[in-house]
């Protein structure tokens, strides 16, 4: 079992994570894995994502369990004014404070960082995950993940021209947004390390979602022609494409001409390299389909995944088209540490690998409100303030419907 004290690059920073859904708890935990002490701040409703299942194994929803993992939770009633004074007693102290409200709601309640934070708190961060951002024509309008997908243009980059625009079998969006506040606030941190004054910090999935469009939307700034939907194929490299054969499906991403050698010789034909249609990458795209049909000849006699294994050793990137099961028991996934195991929680591991200050997976995602007396005592409160708020219907320890 995995130690529970905090330990990483983090340790010390207190994060108050008002965030529901995906983005902004992928956030929290990413600080979380990391040595932030994320204290987790529900409605009385909870998390939605609570809900988000089958599955679900020991009251918890897998969806919720993926990015909530090393936090402490408290279920307390912020819509009510008595509810935000106790908010502004755990803020006290605070480094960092993570909210995916509908714009203009923490200004409603007296809680905006211009007016009242940032005054209050002139080291806080604020990090604010948002659909579209604050302004612009779709300013403070919601946003899930797959709507921003097709806003930003995502879908009708994604599919074939006979499926055509398919939605990411992720959530990229969410996910890259929460990543994105992952950065800003660590950036935001690093910078206060010497002005000593903390800053607003802002990340859309709108904003991510049109960040994300590469190369096709610098393909098209360049060159004035829209993308077209190419499947599994790149748009810019060839061949870089998913390929049957005789066992299971086999991804080839070469990227220059040294790699086409060794592949081509790999397949035993080392002379299709220097074939005139395929001398060059350019060359290779002009000539996709002819390549392609080339290739799925040569590749009908291997077996997909040992013939990626050899490639990869040859310096050739390739990969074999491993289903989710399989890549949870890969030995290299176990090797990476990329699955993890506490107090029968599982989940992916911690992806940013660091010598002196590694992030870990500590303890498993909380159940509703289950550290609320320890959270509250920890900001000063006694028992009988305790026992108060609860009788007052501001702090929960069982979801209201």
């Amino acid at each position: 079992m995995t130690e529970k004290t905090p330990t990483g690059a983090l340790a010390g920073i207190k994060v108050i994570d008002l965030s529901r859904v995906l983005g902004g708890p992928l956030c929290g935990q990413i600080l979380a894995d990391h040595g932030a002490d994320v204290i987790k701040i529900e409605p009385p409703q909870g998390d939605e994502t609570r809900d988000w299942g089958p599955p679900f194994k020991d009251g918890l929803s897998a969806y919720f369990s993926g990015v909530n993992r090393n936090k402490r939770s408290l279920a307390l009633d912020i819509s009510k004014s008595e509810g935000r004074e106790v908010l502004l007693r755990l803020l006290d102290g605070a480094d960092v404070l993570l909210e995916n409200f509908k714009t203009g709601t923490l200004e409603k309640w007296d809680l905006g960082y211009d007016d009242v934070l940032s005054k209050r708190f002139p080291t806080l961060v604020h990090c604010r995950v948002s659909g579209f951002g604050a302004d612009g024509p779709f300013g403070g309008m919601p946003g899930y993940d797959a709507a921003i997908q097709a806003w930003a243009g995502l879908i009708s980059v994604n599919g074939t021209p006979d499926s055509s625009g398919v939605r990411l079998g992720i959530p990229l969006v969410d996910l890259g947004t929460g990543m994105n506040a992952t950065i800003g606030i660590s950036m935001a941190l690093f910078e206060r390390a010497s002005s000593g004054k903390g800053q607003f910090v802002e990340t859309s999935l709108y904003d991510t979602g049109v960040a994300l469009l590469h190369p096709q939307a610098p393909n098209y700034l360049m060159s004035g022609k829209p993308p077209v939907l190419t499947g599994n194929a790149h748009p810019n490299i060839s061949p870089y494409d998913l390929y049957k054969t005789q066992g299971r499906d086999i991804f080839l991403a070469v990227g220059n001409g040294r790699q086409f050698a060794r592949l081509c010789a790999e397949l035993g034909k080392p002379e299709l390299a220097e074939d005139p249609r395929y001398l060059t990458n350019a060359d290779r795209v002009v000539n996709r389909a002819d390549l392609t049909a080339e290739l799925e000849a040569l590749l009908a006699d291997h077996d997909g995944e040992a013939l990626a294994t050899r490639l990869m050793q040859i310096g050739v990137p390739a990969g074999a088209a491993l289903t989710v099961p399989e890549v949870m028991e890969h030995p290299h996934t176990l090797h990476r540490k990329m699955h993890v195991e506490i107090d029968n929680y599982a989940g992916t591991g911690v992806p940013v690998k660091m010598s002196r200050t590694p992030g870990s997976a500590r303890t498993k995602p909380p159940l509703f409100g289950e550290q609320g007396r320890e959270i509250l005592a920890e900001a000063g409160f006694g028992d009988d303030e305790i026992d108060a708020l609860h009788a007052d219907g501001l702090v929960f320890s069982e979801r209201r419907n």
